[in-house]
């Protein structure tokens, strides 16, 4: 029983109810001497792992932090994703998207303890911990963005000599020289990559590969990974005049990471709707532009950035013109259409046009992949937009050629391209060992419905620090900051452990015929069945959805 306080706190309630339901016996299809259902203990898939595109297991290393086990979190969390830090910050979290605690009160801030157990490994020089034999096989990585990376971490966990060759004078591709490092201090980045190459992985820069064909046969490598990042601007035809001062997105990101910044003016426009929109006209705040104004043709509802960049952006003054298409450039001078969407969501030229001012224009319309390098293999086919056709194992046409990242048909995001690398380096491993890569059969996927939540405590997301606005000018110092120790474990404790045994005890003390065996610490508990009567009380008392009744005729 439990009594409760009224929630203004004046005393105490003089009616108390049971935490749980009782097992409604009237409603048994089978209870008593001969039962036709009894409990199994089964764990289900919480639903944080199932959304996570690295298929790191959450809840276990989430469990691990909330008792302050941090480098057990940590080496749990690396075993399936190398750069914690980095995901920490860059990633989108969609794992926090399916958290069921969000229909309670709000998800678990998953990015926010794995940025800190990321912070925590950097600070004290954690090392992973693996046992591979030496395989005696060597792998070419083309690309040493997150897909290239991750690749490389997992063969070298897997024993494989494993070498990655980039076209950029540093390691992290995109990471480094797209994401802008208010985001992703190099720092961080350089120090994740860094324990990638302790494992032993060679990295050798500022080596354009052109010929794969050429540079396996010399290498005598057994394998290939190609994931060379979307790297190359998208053309668009703009009819001018008199062309003004107009560069694309990815150069100009590119020239930021190298220290080599362009001088763009006092006024700059961007024209494009996506996340590399916000981050060019974001850095132009920075590097010192007055008026920073992106043009997109659609409205904050359908852009392809996710909308916290955005408000972000309007947050340092960057100003969006939605609705508006570019339709001709005259040195300084941009003449735009507005536009209208019709019932299918469609611009629609209006026909009214506009003059705005810019001193510059960065063009940020999108990526596509350069994969001339595939050249000399004629059996390999591609994708109408350039994306390489991979198997179900990322192999494309040519036995031992694989790919995967921005090279093949998906969403282009750090986390997508890191899952990418893990799931390449185990069909390599399994081409390299002569068999084939077949992945465990999924359990179901504890939704909300199947939780048997007693205790709704309102428990709100941790707050994470927040640089304050008036200090983003001309800086590019990190905007978001990290939660401390006793924030990061609070965190973790917010976690349900849906679908997960976490021996709370509950199915133990609920059971009225003591059918419920405890086996002791991390054994969970077994199920004397010439006891139980199939009431479901321990199904009823279970929150987190790990024991389920099954028919036994």
């Amino acid at each position: 029983m439990v009594t409760n306080h009224d929630h203004k706190g004046n005393g105490m309630k003089s009616q108390s109810h049971d935490m749980t339901n009782p097992p409604d016996l009237l409603l048994s299809d089978g209870t008593g001497p001969s039962t036709q259902r009894q409990p199994i203990f089964q764990d289900y898939l919480p639903p944080c792992n199932q959304g996570c595109p690295a298929g790191e297991n959450i809840q276990g290393w989430l469990s691990l932090a909330h008792e302050q086990k941090f480098e057990q979190a940590w080496q749990l969390l690396i075993a399936e994703n190398p750069m914690p830090a980095v995901h920490g910050r860059v990633c989108y979290h969609p794992c926090e998207s399916v958290c069921n605690r969000a229909n309670v009160d709000s998800s678990v801030s998953i990015h926010q303890v794995e940025r800190f157990l990321g912070n925590m490994a950097i600070e004290q020089g954690w090392k992973p911990k693996f046992q591979a034999r030496q395989s005696g096989k060597r792998v070419l990585i083309v690309g040493a963005g997150p897909s290239g990376l991750s690749a490389a971490y997992h063969l070298a966990r897997l024993g494989h000599d494993v070498e990655v060759r980039d076209a950029g004078p540093i390691a992290g591709g995109m990471m480094h020289f797209g994401i802008p490092a208010y985001r992703l201090p190099r720092t961080i980045l350089s120090a994740e990559i860094q324990r990638i190459e302790d494992m032993g992985v060679k990295f050798t820069l500022d080596h354009k590969v052109e010929d794969l064909k050429q540079e396996k046969s010399d290498g005598q490598f057994d394998a290939v990974f190609v994931a060379v990042g979307a790297h190359i601007s998208r053309k668009v035809e703009i009819p001018a005049r008199e062309a003004g001062h107009i560069l694309d997105a990815v150069s100009f990101l590119r020239d930021v990471g190298k220290g080599e910044a362009t001088k763009l003016g006092r006024r700059v426009a961007i024209y494009g709707g996506g996340n590399t929109a916000m981050d060019a006209a974001r850095t132009a705040k920075r590097l010192g532009a007055e008026e920073t104004l992106i043009i997109y043709r659609r409205n904050m509802e359908q852009m392809p950035a996710h909308q916290f960049e955005a408000e972000e952006a309007l947050e340092e003054g960057v100003k969006i013109n939605w609705l508006r298409t570019i339709k001709e450039i005259n040195l300084d001078q941009i003449t735009v259409e507005k536009m209208t969407l019709d019932e299918h969501g469609k611009p629609v030229p209006t026909g009214e046009f506009e003059t705005l001012e810019a001193d510059a224009l960065i063009l940020a319309l999108g990526q596509n992949i350069d994969s001339e390098l595939l050249a000399c293999y004629p059996e390999i086919t591609f994708k109408p937009d350039g994306t390489v056709i991979v198997d179900e194992q990322m192999m494309t046409a040519r036995n031992g050629i694989f790919a995967g990242g921005d090279m093949v048909p998906c969403d282009r995001t750090v986390t997508i391209a890191t899952g990418h690398g893990k799931k390449a380096a185990r069909h390599i491993h399994a081409f390299l060992s002569g068999t084939v890569h077949r992945s465990k059969c999924k359990p179901p996927v504890a939704d909300f419905e199947s939780l048997n939540l007693w205790y709704l405590t309102e428990a709100e997301q941790t707050h994470q620090p927040t640089l304050p606005v008036e200090k983003r000018d001309h800086s590019f110092a990190e905007i978001l900051g990290s939660l401390d120790t006793k924030q990061a474990t609070f965190e973790a404790s917010r976690c349900y452990s849906c679908g997960n045994c976490f021996e709370c005890d509950g199915c133990y003390g609920a059971c009225p015929e003591q059918a419920i065996i405890k086996l002791g610490e991390g054994r969970f508990y077994q199920i004397d069945y010439s006891r139980c009567t199939g009431c479901t009380a321990c199904t009823l008392q279970c929150p987190t959805g790990a024991i389920h009744m099954v028919t036994t005729r």
